[in-house]
């Protein structure tokens, strides 16, 4: 790829909404009748000069690349917004957490509490690549946001990252942390693979008889690993998240021979959902996920639980963490704020 075609690439990122349109005017692509965003066609076409989707790096270079995109891309939460990293615990010993707190919060004291879990495949992603969605969160929402870092595969293959979950949820809600949490003011959430986990936290709680939370937030999350869905399928060359790409994720995730329909990996099976905690769920239309993020809200609708769907059917994957370069992902978290303060609120 020529220095040109990357300043190129990288000038129609960067410049202002209103002129990416114009350049993209009658080149944007269309799926299943839905339009691409133009500043979200840029990021795609960006991503797809400079990254082959059938080679893929190594693990250590996948989870460079995903900081270094967030921290080119994601909005950085304000100054009033206070971060404590603390220890909770996790399956197999206790794990990295960081507290988000804006002013008048307290990190320790009775708050409301957003337990978030960061997506990236459950291969890369940390809490640093999450940090300005989690503070941003924090302060439009008014509340404590509690980022996990739980195990990441190769290296701890499932089950060990939904152990994780379950264990750090449990000693939380028992009063085992130095968190006070009341599971009435606490809502768990996360974006791609944190929404499936969070979607698997929901299935485990509901199964071991724990108390649930107030509600769940499914960032465009992965609820079905049969990847037949017709999103799928006609998004399997989308740049950001390739079938090739997601076909490595799943390979270094799921030991070989197990039911990839376990609804510890594809939550759209559990028998739970009729006594899950009401959710919110984001979807975009040129995201390969997009379907997972719709069926899944019918199928909880379908058992009675109470569920908002935010829809984007011009956006990409990972949109709300690009939110220096989308300004869709700005609106994406702001409702996703205004969601959260309404459940803390009692509606």
């Amino acid at each position: 790829m020529s220095k040109f075609k990357t300043f190129v690439g990288v000038a129609k990122v960067l410049v202002p909404e209103r002129v990416v349109e114009r350049l993209y005017r009658g080149k944007r692509t269309v799926v299943a009748g839905r339009t691409i965003d133009a500043k979200a066609q840029a990021v795609s076409d960006l991503v797809g000069m400079m990254r082959d989707p059938d080679v893929m790096p190594t693990v250590e270079e996948s989870r460079a690349q995903l900081l270094a995109m967030a921290q080119k891309l994601e909005q950085p939460g304000p100054d009033s917004v206070g971060m404590t990293d603390i220890m909770l615990p996790g399956a197999a010993g206790d794990r990295r957490a960081r507290v988000y707190t804006p002013a008048g919060v307290s990190v320790e004291g009775p708050e409301p509490t957003l337990l978030y879990l960061h997506g990236g495949g459950w291969v890369q992603g940390a809490i640093e690549s999450h940090d300005g969605l989690c503070a941003r969160l924090a302060d439009m929402a008014g509340i404590r946001v509690v980022s996990y870092d739980y195990r990441l595969a190769p290296e701890h293959p499932w089950p060990s990252g939904c152990d994780d979950v379950l264990a750090c949820y449990r000693a939380l809600v028992a009063g085992e942390t130095r968190l006070a949490i009341d599971p009435g003011q606490l809502v768990v959430g996360g974006d791609s693979a944190g929404g499936n986990l969070t979607a698997v936290l929901m299935h485990d709680i509901v199964k071991a008889g724990v108390s649930i939370p107030a509600g769940q937030v499914l960032i465009y999350p992965a609820v079905d690993a049969r990847l037949t869905s017709k999103s799928m399928q006609d998004l399997k060359e989308q740049p950001l998240l390739p079938a090739a790409r997601i076909d490595w994720y799943l390979e270094l995730y799921i030991p070989d021979g197990q039911d990839r329909l376990d609804p510890r990996i594809s939550a759209l099976f559990s028998d739970t959902l009729a006594m899950q905690p009401s959710a919110l769920i984001v979807a975009g239309g040129h995201d390969p996920l997009w379907d997972d993020g719709h069926v899944y809200a019918q199928a909880l609708q379908e058992a009675g639980v109470e569920t908002d769907m935010l829809a984007y059917p011009g956006q990409i994957h990972a949109f709300m963490s690009l939110t220096k370069v989308i300004p869709q992902g700005n609106e994406a978290i702001e409702k996703t704020a205004k969601w959260l303060k309404d459940v803390f609120e009692g509606r």
